[in-house]
């Protein structure tokens, strides 16, 4: 229970990341205060996949991963409602459209990227202790466009585009998000760098 506790705080952050970002004109200050989402997260040891899965060392915690994603779809979904609710100014539905008529393999390749850049973040935060080393690759992800599959069930969530389409290309996001990171991390542990 503490494992989805943590989960769904992690999506709500994700959410008020977004909210954060949809809310700007400016892309910059946007993808720069989203980061405020992951940063909440990193320092509060919440669960988030894309900062999790990178680091998986056990069966058990290979388990917790079904968990954590479920966990982090109620919170970004929770945020949706509540923005809906609250009738704040924002709209993800051009994001969301531009997202779901991209090349599915395109999608999957942005995909890898974000989880690189989402490994790269934990594990240099995990490192240094600096919160740069955060900030950077949300920076990055967003402005490059790369697909963050928790991010993008936020924006699902808000646009109300939920349908077969969506839920392959949030599958597919997830899984490119997993290679990056696992991959990333396997090669850097084996050449001990």
């Amino acid at each position: 229970m503490n494992c989805l506790i943590k989960s769904i705080y992690a999506g709500l952050m994700i959410g008020i990341g977004g909210i954060i970002y949809l809310s700007l004109n400016n892309p910059i200050i946007g993808a720069f205060l989203f980061s405020f989402g992951l940063l909440t997260i990193i320092i509060q040891q919440f669960n988030l996949f894309t900062g999790k899965i990178g680091f998986i060392k056990t069966k058990e915690q290979l388990f917790e991963i079904p968990i954590i994603i479920l966990g982090n779809f109620i919170g970004t979904f929770t945020m949706s409602v509540m923005a809906r609710i609250a009738n704040l100014p924002i709209s993800a539905d051009i994001i969301c459209f531009n997202k779901l008529n991209n090349n599915i393999f395109n999608v999957f390749i942005l995909a890898i990227f974000c989880g690189i850049m989402m490994y790269l973040a934990v594990d240099n935060y995990n490192k240094s202790k600096n919160i740069i080393c955060i900030i950077l690759p949300v920076v990055i992800f967003i402005l490059a466009g790369f697909e963050h599959s928790i991010a993008n069930m936020f924006y699902f969530s808000l646009a109300g585009v939920w349908n077969i389409k969506a839920f392959c290309y949030i599958i597919i996001m997830i899984c490119g998000n997993a290679f990056g990171a696992l991959i990333f991390n396997y090669f850097k542990e084996k050449t001990n760098v």
